[in-house]
């Protein structure tokens, strides 16, 4: 096998233009004139084929790169003539043994990732023009590609056309709540408002997944609750959420990818090399998130009196608007009023959250007997564009082990 580089060709008026499909993957046999990538400029989009046969080695670009002329696509293994002689007297031999293994299912074709639309120039016009955002339509399709009438159609369910006017689509309720019995009608609380749109915001554009983890904590409440000042002879008393921010912080340290934002204009990544932890406050007012400025140059103590501190601004509201931005990563936690999982919602730019359960107690089996052991229950919610499953996983494995009996001690230096 001779391995061969497959270039972009010279296409005609195409210079540093967008790739906007990666129509194959590592592992996949292709042919001559087969699709590779998709590309587009200004003017049209354009299908780039192979000048060789063979299976793919490598892929050297991906969507959103830039492309010219000359360009490294992808690299193939090619079959020698040593190779092609070989092969008939191996199939001959092959073929004496009924084997009742099924053929191989064909690898399929790679399509868009996530949060990449395809369309032409054209349509992209077009949908500008009617004033709609392409990445929230539908594409019919191959792909996904996004079509004239997928436009039109679009359209069509968002607005509505009153006495010659276009209006946002309004659905109403067959029939008021009033109908049914008594109510009552109150203002949105303020805060209320200004979370709504952002929640909304979070749930439709970011692709969540949540994973659920509980963790072992008997020996890190035992460290907590024996905690005194050794001047005053004082019990020393620091909430539980001083443990699991110190804890999430040497997660972040250890995953960047969790202590980032995504920049979807521009297709980077933006990673922070700050640790500021975002915490929900129940407040009478509604929901706050403030940041824990440099959680990561506090100790255990200091941690815990941040966060009363903040947490009483909050109730005050006596806080700075600037607080509620440029965090890391967000811990909610619902152990003070019950509970154990569930689903917490991204708070973006940020692309995780962190939601944290009453602790209970649970018999375990260790060394063959039943012990009381005290669990704390995790949901971790992360930005599948950035964060994948096995990521998810190993993060809870680290919050586990630093909240757990080899770290506890740890926590406190």
């Amino acid at each position: 096998m001779s391995s061969k580089d497959i270039l972009v060709p010279n296409i005609g008026d195409f210079k540093d233009v967008e790739v906007i499909e990666v129509l194959v993957k590592a592992g996949q046999k292709i042919k001559k004139n087969d699709s590779l990538i998709t590309i587009e400029s200004d003017k049209s989009s354009v299908e780039v084929p192979s000048t060789s046969d063979g299976i793919i080695e490598k892929i050297s670009i991906k969507i959103g790169d830039k492309v010219s002329e000359g360009d490294l696509i992808l690299t193939v293994s090619e079959e020698s003539k040593t190779d092609e002689k070989e092969k008939p007297l191996q199939e001959s031999k092959t073929k004496k043994v009924k084997s009742k293994t099924p053929d191989p299912v064909p690898s399929p074709v790679v399509q868009s990732t996530t949060g990449v639309k395809l369309a032409s120039p054209k349509v992209r016009k077009f949908a500008r023009e009617l004033g709609a955002n392409v990445t929230q339509i539908q594409g019919s399709q191959r792909s996904g590609r996004v079509t004239e009438d997928d436009v039109k159609r679009f359209v069509k369910s968002q607005v509505s056309v009153n006495q010659g006017k276009v209006e946002p689509k309004k659905y109403k309720d067959e029939y008021s709540h009033e109908e049914f019995g008594e109510i009552e009608i109150k203002e949105m609380p303020r805060v209320k408002k200004l979370s709504g749109p952002q929640l909304v915001r979070s749930w439709t554009e970011i692709p969540h997944v949540t994973q659920h983890d509980e963790i072992d904590i008997t020996e890190m409440e035992q460290f907590r609750t024996s905690l005194f000042d050794h001047f005053t002879g004082e019990k020393i008393s620091i909430t539980p959420l001083a443990f699991i921010t110190r804890a999430v912080v040497n997660a972040l340290k250890d995953f960047p990818n969790f202590n980032c934002s995504i920049d979807p204009e521009k297709n980077k990544i933006v990673y922070k090399k700050y640790f500021h932890v975002g915490f929900a406050v129940d407040t009478p007012h509604g929901l706050m998130v403030p940041k824990l400025r440099d959680a990561d140059q506090m100790n255990i103590k200091e941690i815990g009196d941040e966060l009363r501190r903040v947490s009483r601004e909050c109730r005050d509201l006596k806080i700075n608007k600037k607080e509620f931005f440029g965090g890391s990563m967000t811990i909610s936690s619902l152990g003070g009023i019950g509970g154990t999982f569930f689903t917490p919602i991204i708070n973006p730019p940020e692309v995780a959250i962190l939601g944290v359960g009453r602790s209970f107690d649970k018999l375990v089996k260790k060394k063959g007997q039943l012990v009381n052991r005290k669990i704390l229950p995790i949901s971790l919610s992360y930005d599948h564009r950035i964060i994948d499953g096995a990521e998810g996983a190993r993060f809870c494995v680290h919050l586990n082990k630093s909240l757990g009996k080899d770290f506890a001690f740890k926590l406190a230096v």
